[in-house]
């Protein structure tokens, strides 16, 4: 079963359906045309599809010519609301654009659905396909899972796409991969006055002011040095007009940490309700648990992960990218059943507009490594199925 043949066989097909997606973008909750042409491509190869009744992710099942379990792998498949400015002859129109790499994951999978078909009679169990909507938004993990897509799942593998680690390099590095993001808005309430008399009134916009920095004290003086925490206010909206003391400021933020439990909304409130009462204001903080860490932990998936790499490719194929603080939410199939999570470098200084980050509207890729991306996929199930039918 020589996997690095099959991809470079299917090369082909896996770029010219990544340039398919990309210039077909939709936006998360909106994928109806993505999963129709996505059945379409796993029906051409024989591949048993199931589409999610309430969502618009979808399964495809390859059945193994032996007993065995059964691994996932996982691709999302939305896009966002960037104009796309890649100058590229498949380039998306209309506001939307596969600006974080998704159309790669989608072919990516599609190729090692390819390989897999062609060697399904040599599988020691099953191999399930999981196109995910609504990444962008941490949704469509936990629409799909509402849908029991884990069920009789034994593990995961999924990768990512990223622009600023070099092509053709794949990471599968055991610890901490991806932050867990929470979202919060805080709204504090002050009394108007006018603003030559601000003795009169109460200051929202300074009382804010003052929550900033001490939330910023908690990062730096609270929190453990040991622990990543980012806390960040990115919005706030307050005042009236230039010449009124603000009775009323709210601000939106977000929270990134690798911690599991739930500290850091007690410890927040805390801050931001001590402070205005310290100013004769009053605070409110709404905190909403968004996606969970991706860590990779589980030692077996670990080794076979660095193994499929390193049969492949070499040692050499093996890269080494930097914990992220940003966040994924693949990391809920976690809550099923173990998982292993990678990444594929795209960037390419010597290829026109292979250096932009995921998420700029330039971002483009070396399509060079997708078959690398395909073929790692195919080999971790392979080898996971085969060391587990032991």
């Amino acid at each position: 079963m020589n996997i690095k043949a099959l991809a470079e066989k299917h090369e082909a097909y896996i770029i010219e359906r990544r340039r398919y997606y990309h210039a077909h973008p939709e936006l998360s909750g909106e994928e109806k045309e993505t999963r129709a042409a996505l059945k379409k491509d796993l029906e051409a190869m024989g591949v048993e599809v199931t589409e999610m009744k309430n969502c618009y992710g979808l399964t495809g099942m390859i059945r193994g010519g032996k007993p065995g379990k059964t691994v996932a792998l996982r691709s999302d498949i939305d896009g966002l609301a960037v104009n796309e400015d890649t100058g590229l002859p498949f380039a998306a129109k209309d506001g939307k654009m596969h600006a974080c790499g998704h159309d790669n994951h989608m072919a990516m999978l599609l190729g090692a659905a390819k390989i897999l078909t062609e060697v399904k009679d040599e599988l020691c169990g099953n191999v399930k396909l999981i196109f995910q909507p609504a990444e962008e938004i941490a949704s469509g993990a936990k629409w799909m899972l509402a849908e029991n897509v884990m069920d009789g799942v034994d593990a995961i593998y999924g990768a990512h796409i990223w622009g600023n680690f070099d092509a053709p390099l794949i990471d599968v590095t055991p610890g901490n991969r991806m932050a867990g993001c929470d979202t919060f808005t805080i709204n504090i309430e002050g009394v108007s006055a006018h603003g030559s008399a601000p003795n009169l009134g109460v200051d929202a916009i300074t009382v804010a002011a003052a929550v900033i920095n001490n939330l910023q004290q908690y990062v730096s003086r609270i929190n453990d040095p040991v622990k990543p925490l980012v806390l960040t206010i990115g919005e706030i909206h307050g005042g009236q007009r230039f010449n009124i003391i603000a009775n009323h400021v709210e601000m939106q933020g977000t929270i990134r940490t690798f911690s599991r439990d739930k500290s850091d909304e007690g410890v927040m409130r805390r801050i931001i309700e001590n402070t205005a009462a310290a100013f004769g204001a009053t605070a409110t903080l709404d905190y909403q648990y968004m996606t969970k860490p991706v860590i990779n932990d589980n030692e077996q998936l670990n080794r076979l992960a660095h193994d499929a790499v390193a049969k492949l490719y070499g040692e050499s194929g093996i890269g080494h990218l930097e914990t992220l603080m940003g966040s994924e939410d693949f990391s809920f199939f976690g809550d099923k059943a173990p998982y292993v999570f990678g990444f594929i470098g795209s960037r390419n200084p010597d290829k026109e507009g292979c250096t932009y980050t995921n998420h700029h509207e330039k971002y483009t890729v070396d399509e060079d490594v997708l078959k690398r991306g395909a073929a790692v996929m195919a080999q971790f199930s392979v080898d996971f199925l085969t060391e587990t039918a032991q």
